[in-house]
């Protein structure tokens, strides 16, 4: 009798379910304000980032956009990145980036310092001028 360990690698057919999963967590879903512009009409709009990969974002706005349009999005510790409407539908649209980005640098906070010593081994301080003794 031969055991399963015995047997050869198995083989798992992939489903369209599994592969959209898979996109799914490349992109990171977050909260961010942005400073949209449309390069067309110049107008620069404060703009909700709902998810970000490194290809593109998903925004959530009012803004009127067609698909096609270029634009010019500042991210936070990224910078502006130009990019192109991808679609559009629902106060939501997607914007296929010119260039990759690297999503984490978005979800870390503005103006921390370089030092990558963890928070748990940094030196207490000592006072500090929002607590009064």
């Amino acid at each position: 009798m031969i055991s399963s360990l015995d047997a050869g690698p198995m083989t798992i057919p992939v489903s369209p379910n599994s592969l959209e999963s898979q996109e799914a967590r490349a992109r990171d879903s977050l909260f961010l304000l942005a400073d949209l512009t449309i390069e067309d009409t110049g107008g620069q709009h404060k703009v909700k980032v709902r998810n970000l990969s490194a290809g593109g974002m998903m925004v959530e706005s009012d803004l009127e956009v067609t698909q096609g349009q270029s634009i010019v999005v500042n991210l936070r510790n990224i910078g502006p990145v130009r990019g192109e409407i991808a679609w559009a539908r629902s106060g939501r649209f997607g914007v296929a980036f010119n260039r990759p980005v690297n999503p984490k640098l978005a979800r870390k906070p503005v103006g921390t310092a370089a030092d990558d010593t963890p928070r748990y081994l940094r030196t207490p301080l000592t006072h500090s001028p929002s607590f009064t003794r």
